[in-house]
């Protein structure tokens, strides 16, 4: 998705307040747990906006945590890095680059987006990142450290945003023993187009492993190029029919549309190609929820269950005006 560079890709591809103490199915109960998280899965609002926050300055506008828009409910933080030991994760807080952001001041920012009802999650990937989990110790190692990143600086649940490659079977074993470590947290996927035109595919099969635990999956409708929809068309990217055409893809084979969201670049810079205007990303959610505003594709039925959406990255859409959480953010709200 995601990168650190503008010059790599410009960019790349990339809950509302108090305490959940709910827990999802199949995964243990809070008295097991060692950690719970301040704003789970079931506190995540029916419809949802996720947003990436940068740990990094590649150019786009630099904030802090606190500086992250009201309209986002779940804030993924961009991102862990891998360490030497394989599956392992970090957080590493760009101070330098984020103009002396102190880790205490991180922390307490967290808190405060988690008082306003806001998950603070932990995405692990992107773009450049080397993360893998190929085998049962390298799941042990990715669940035991993001575990030990959630008891750090009290990050709600994990992102997976991994674009070289997924272990359906090991990736699905690493965030089942989270889920029995953390009851009840936020997981949410940001995989490629590519990664979700079949459920045979590792991305999907590992979103379909997971599904009683899966918060949302976000695909990058972005960096892309032209894709097969669920009616057996080729859809461009950038346009309303490859978002509702491709979402199609996800919503008949086996997600539950809570599950399913909408990816797509704060501004044409966050990105490099796939850009819509964000009346675009809500007429698309107009179609898939209510059957008003489709383009050319209509699809079969209705899922008023649809999730939301997703944009890369909080940071972009605040150098382009907060224009996209200012337009996508109330409709996302306003589903029925």
């Amino acid at each position: 998705m995601l990168g650190a560079s503008v010059a790599a890709v410009a960019a790349g591809a990339l809950a509302f307040a108090g305490t959940a103490t709910a827990t999802q199915v199949g995964g243990g109960s809070a008295e097991e747990a060692g950690f719970q998280v301040s704003v789970g899965a079931e506190a995540v609002p029916k419809h949802a906006v996720t947003g990436y926050w940068q740990n990094f300055n590649n150019g786009a506008t630099v904030q802090k945590l606190a500086d992250v828009q009201d309209e986002y409910d779940i804030i993924a933080v961009a991102f862990a890095d891998a360490t030497g030991t394989p599956g392992q994760v970090k957080f590493n807080l760009d101070s330098a680059g984020l103009g002396g952001y102190t880790v205490d001041a991180f922390k307490a920012d967290i808190k405060a987006k988690q008082a306003a009802g806001k998950s603070v999650i932990l995405s692990v990937g992107g773009e450049k990142g080397t993360v893998a989990v190929n085998d049962a110790a390298s799941a042990t190692a990715f669940a035991d450290s993001v575990y030990a990143e959630m008891q750090e600086y009290g990050f709600d649940g994990i992102d997976i945003d991994l674009e070289n490659g997924l272990n359906s079977t090991y990736m699905s074993q690493a965030l089942k023993s989270l889920a029995q470590k953390a009851p009840g947290l936020v997981i949410t996927m940001a995989p490629q187009t590519i990664d979700m035109q079949s459920p045979q595919n590792e991305y999907f099969k590992t979103a379909l492993n997971i599904k009683d635990i899966l918060t949302v999956v976000n695909m990058q409708y972005y960096n892309s190029g032209s894709m097969l929809g669920c009616d057996g068309k080729v859809y461009s990217q950038g346009t309303v029919d490859f978002l509702t055409g491709l979402a199609c893809i996800q919503l008949e084979n086996g997600l539950d549309p809570s599950q399913v969201g909408i990816g797509t670049p704060a501004s044409p810079k966050a990105a490099g190609g796939g850009y819509v205007e964000p009346s675009v990303v809500n007429a698309a959610l107009d179609c898939l929820a209510k059957g008003t505003n489709c383009g050319s594709f209509k699809p079969s039925k209705t899922y008023p269950g649809i999730r939301g959406a997703m944009t890369w990255s909080t940071n972009w859409d605040a150098a382009a005006g907060s224009s996209w959480s200012g337009t996508v953010g109330p409709h996302v709200h306003a589903l029925p």
